[in-house]
């Protein structure tokens, strides 16, 4: 029985694992570190992801930056449409958005907002409309409770880069939004 083919392959197969064994005898085996890898978050992979993140954050910080009062009321006619001109303004910019002759290139659309969160979204609003050269926003307060419709007003009136602003036009959400001249830097405006 020894001299079976089976038994021959077996002894090769010994003889040949005994083989690497002696060739990597003075070999010692690499210890594993310890370490867990970095894990990185999805916003921190994608390179395009971190840039908005960083726009936003700068926004937000611009938006901190600026506080709105809430002790702070104007005094608007309620038997008129809404409307407020900044005293060095010509009204007869407000009088234009009034008839629609400005449309907003920004909307902020502050349905389902809460007061304090609105607050930093308008601030936020104003900052990107000067970065971005925009002379006219919209600002959709929406009719609700009434909260944002009476706050909104009364805090633009404190923002110096507001020049005036007017109860949107129907086209542009009536009674449930505002239309705002931005006082753009260097009074470089589009129109």
């Amino acid at each position: 029985m020894k001299n079976t083919p089976f038994h021959q392959k077996t002894q090769t197969k010994n003889n040949g694992s005994d083989l690497f064994k002696d060739e990597f005898k003075d070999i010692a085996p690499i210890k594993q570190d310890k370490i867990p890898p970095q894990r990185f978050s999805i916003k921190q992979n994608s390179g395009l992801r971190q840039k908005n993140y960083k726009d936003l954050a700068e926004i937000k910080q611009a938006a901190a930056a600026f506080e709105f009062s809430d002790g702070f009321e104007g005094h608007f006619d309620i038997n008129q449409p809404l409307k407020y001109v900044k005293p060095e303004t010509d009204s007869h910019e407000v009088k234009r958005l009034r008839r629609g002759d400005y449309p907003p290139d920004l909307i902020l659309d502050l349905h389902g907002i809460k007061k304090e969160e609105a607050k930093y979204e308008i601030a936020a609003l104003i900052h990107v409309a000067q970065k971005k050269h925009v002379y006219c926003v919209s600002i959709m307060h929406g009719k609700g409770t009434y909260v944002l419709k009476k706050s909104i007003p009364n805090w633009l009136i404190q923002h110096p880069a507001v020049m005036g602003f007017h109860q949107a036009p129907k086209e542009w959400g009536g009674q449930a939004a505002l239309l705002v001249l931005i006082d753009l830097p260097l009074h470089h405006a589009k129109y």
